[in-house]
């Protein structure tokens, strides 16, 4: 059996990209561990208790049958033009040194003997700070632990597309910039695995769920989150029932893998 490491910037990216992945691996009996770098709040931590988007993590973790969830420490930094202070009891992620935040996730990996780590593509899907940022990490990170295998979740710029059109027939207030979707994820030719998740749909989409602040929130996304946790599970499982990853080490390849833990050929 496998270890497999996934590291998402914020609570609720590991659902979106890798939530059916790591239902379907824990299905197979592999272990699977979610590192999140931010704990997703702005402000500083509630004094009285944990942040409480890692609670909501937790939560998420144990409906996709994740074995252990870690925080790296730091703060959300946030997405648009404004990059604000850091809070007083931390700093945001974005300043955080690479090379120190690497670490951090380093010592993580050689603890879990990690034989796959799961990442942000290097667009950082749509280019959010957060996630360029743990890209980066992520890969300084598996390098210094040594893991074998790396991959990139994303998704192919055809199926956003199809998404966004999806997102405006439904008439649901979502804020995009079109010239940043044209550039956002990766083009199809370079997925490498492509990983069919809809028997874990019931799974990732209860997952989702479990991130109610992110539902009944002002953020941006909260109108598609509270659609998608509302559609009946088949009809959730044709939209979010695969999830796609670019091979970091890979040659470039015409066959696409079915198997996180099968490297690209």
């Amino acid at each position: 059996m496998a270890t497999v490491v996934t590291f998402p910037a914020h609570p609720d990216d590991e659902v979106l990209h890798t939530g059916g992945t790591l239902a379907r691996a824990a299905a197979h009996g592999h272990r699977t561990v979610i590192v999140v770098a931010t704990d997703g709040l702005m402000d500083a931590v509630p004094k009285d208790g944990e942040a409480p988007r890692l609670v909501e993590l937790r939560t998420s973790a144990t409906v996709l049958g994740v074995a252990r969830v870690a925080h790296l420490g730091y703060a959300n930094s946030g997405h648009g033009k404004d990059l604000y202070p850091d809070p007083p009891d931390r700093a945001r992620f974005v300043r955080a040194e690479t090379e120190e935040a690497a670490e951090r996730l380093a010592a993580i990996l050689r603890e879990e003997n990690a034989d796959v780590l799961l990442i942000h593509d290097a667009n950082g899907g749509y280019g959010h700070r957060d996630h360029v940022k743990a890209h980066r990490v992520g890969k300084r990170a598996a390098e210094l632990a040594g893991v074998p295998r790396v991959l990139e979740a994303t998704m192919p710029r055809e199926v956003v597309s199809r998404l966004v059109r999806l997102v405006r027939l439904l008439r649901l207030p979502f804020r995009y910039d079109p010239e940043v979707l044209r550039i956002a994820y990766s083009p199809r030719e370079a997925i490498t695995h492509t990983v069919d998740v809809r028997r874990f749909a019931a799974q990732k989409q209860a997952a989702l769920a479990a991130h109610r602040s992110q539902l009944t929130g002002p953020g941006r996304s909260s109108p598609v989150f509270r659609a998608l946790v509302r559609l009946p599970s088949p009809v959730f499982g044709l939209l979010l029932g695969r999830e796609w990853f670019v091979e970091a080490a890979a040659a470039p390849t015409s066959q696409v893998t079915a198997d996180i833990f099968q490297p690209a050929s």
